[in-house]
């Protein structure tokens, strides 16, 4: 599989040559030489649940450059992703369930030697070998014991960031590494100061605009906040009314803003996808390892944590309030402003939509899960075509969407939803709906053995 990765490096960069996106969606060979393929801004904040933005009815934090965002561009109410970091991380840059093989399906944690194998084929190296600059801006987690895990050596030319979460040291998990911040491939500081983090990699993707206003970029920001511990910078302590835990958030809408007010300056708004959501919900459930007093001023409360809106339970569940999430993308001129999507998407989409737009190479040599979002974003069609999707826990399948149809098979029984009429999940009419029951079922085993996973014990 390595050489398959080389290959199409090598093929790519002859393929991509002068596309771009035209206004009805297509990729096309140039006809104007000089025409500008789209830059990619993507933010992924880390356990920012779906009730945390203004924008999605939170009372008391207030987010007006994301809220901005949603009436330049699309606001989700249905956008899925995996209930934890490092697999919700490999989705998203691979387009594939991480329970494929060479994903990484568990949580890497700082003395793990596991991480994502050279031989997947990442949004970045896609998107590098169509000629974009490329740079992530903080947290990795998809492996760090190699520095054939790194982002270095997956696509990115720059890197700067924490390479795993920010708990991720004694007492809250029993390790000696240290956490340290990283340039490239270099670690620059340790202990680290948690407070400014978010303000420097606000710096650091700035300047990267700056730097490469006259060439196409792709940018990453996954934010290290909300993720617990909780750390603010000075100016905004205290700011919101919602405690802590609002002025976090608060500190991540600046930093939008900051990076939005930086493509304007640099005349490349309109020509830069936006998108912005989060990793996972919010990590309401904290365990108790978190409970105890941590290093450097560094502590954590019950209620350090956000809010997953309408949606039952949270971070590490496959009920909707783990895996549903708030997302915005803007793109003047191809996406309608205001709009408000209720149909299901989900992360793994946006690497085919995404590499579409820059006119990138979509590998063919391997299942690519994500569906190309552009007849659907750009109103040629009013479904979207992911009706489906699949929620893991680990190795474990443990639900499906198809449509208005949920069936949930975690809890020990066959729980089916309704879930446009019941976005709680409070309402098991399994009893009713046997025939789809039984067809959501068949379409999960199905599954499980192509991806060589297990439905949970108690539903077999």
């Amino acid at each position: 599989m390595a050489n398959t990765r080389r290959e199409f490096l090598a093929g790519s960069a002859s393929l991509t040559a002068g596309m771009v996106l035209a206004r009805d969606g297509s990729a096309t060979t140039e006809e104007a030489s000089n025409a500008r393929r789209p830059n990619i801004v993507l933010m992924f904040a880390d356990d920012a649940g779906y009730g945390d933005l203004s924008c999605y009815g939170h009372p008391t934090i207030k987010t007006p450059n994301l809220d901005k965002l949603a009436k330049e561009g699309m606001r989700f109410t249905s956008f899925y992703v995996h209930p934890a970091c490092t697999p919700a991380r490999a989705a998203l840059l691979t387009g594939r369930y991480p329970v494929r093989p060479g994903g990484v399906a568990g949580v890497i944690g700082p003395d793990s030697d596991e991480g994502l194998p050279a031989s997947e084929i990442t949004m970045a190296t896609a998107l590098r070998a169509a000629g974009y600059r490329t740079k992530c801006v903080g947290k990795w987690h998809l492996g760090h014991a190699r520095e054939a895990f790194m982002p270095t050596s997956h696509g990115f030319e720059e890197y700067y960031g924490l390479l795993y979460s920010n708990d991720m040291i004694r007492p809250w998990v029993n390790t000696d590494k240290p956490l340290s911040l990283y340039r490239d491939t270099e670690a620059i500081e340790h202990p680290v100061d948690q407070s400014t983090l978010t303000e420097r990699y606000t710096t650091e993707a700035v300047q990267f605009i700056k730097e490469n206003a006259g060439n196409p970029f792709f940018l990453y920001v996954p934010y290290t906040m909300p993720h617990l511990p909780l750390a603010v910078s000075e100016r905004f302590r205290g700011r919101s009314r919602a405690g802590l835990y609002g002025d976090v958030i608060e500190e991540l809408d600046w930093s939008a803003g900051e990076i939005m007010n930086a493509l304007r300056d640099a005349n490349v708004a309109d020509n830069t996808i936006v998108v912005w959501l989060s990793d996972n919900g919010p990590w309401i459930n904290m365990p108790e390892r978190m409970a105890q007093p941590g290093p450097h001023g560094l502590d954590n409360r019950p209620w350090h944590a956000g809010s997953s809106g309408p949606f039952r339970d949270a971070k590490g569940t496959t009920y909707e309030g783990g895996v549903r999430v708030p997302a915005i993308i803007r793109f003047p001129g191809r996406i309608p402003a205001g709009e408000t999507a209720q149909e299901p998407v989900n992360s793994t989409d946006l690497f085919p939509t995404l590499l579409r737009a820059a006119g990138a190479v979509v590998p063919d040599d391997r299942p690519i899960d994500g569906n190309d979002l552009w007849p659907f974003l750009q109103g040629e069609v009013n479904k979207s075509p992911s009706q489906h999707y699949y929620f893991f826990r680990g190795r474990q399948l443990q639900a499906m969407r198809r449509g208005p149809w949920k069936l949930h098979l975690a809890s020990g029984e066959a729980e089916l939803f309704h879930i446009e009429r019941d976005i709680g999940e409070r309402f098991n009419v399994a009893h009713e709906h046997p025939d789809i029951v039984a067809s959501l079922r068949d379409a999960m085993e199905t599954f499980a053995r192509e991806t060589e996973t297990a439905l949970p014990r108690s539903a077999v």
